[in-house]
């Protein structure tokens, strides 16, 4: 099965967590005007509810994954005080 370029991009939460190197999680991917699932793998365990970013589509409903966080809504810490006087 050809690479599902469409989901690339994508954000989505993962249902069951990844294993790292020892096999794939799931996640639910918001793409398509709807939510689709996938076999998830990432580089390291990743936790169960995880919010992730889908950076490769391997085929077969299967995806690479990152840890993800949205800079919009969960902004560094640190007090960024610039404009402030």
């Amino acid at each position: 099965m050809a690479p599902d370029e469409a989901v690339v991009g994508c954000t989505g939460r993962l249902t069951l967590a990844t294993r790292g190197i020892e096999g794939p999680g799931e996640v639910l991917v918001r793409v398509r005007g709807g939510t689709e699932t996938f076999f998830a793998y990432s580089d390291e365990p990743l936790e169960r509810g995880t919010t992730v970013l889908v950076i490769e589509s391997l085929g077969h409903r299967e995806v690479s994954v990152i840890v993800w966080s949205d800079p919009l809504l969960d902004p560094p810490s640190g007090g960024d005080t610039r404009g402030a006087r």
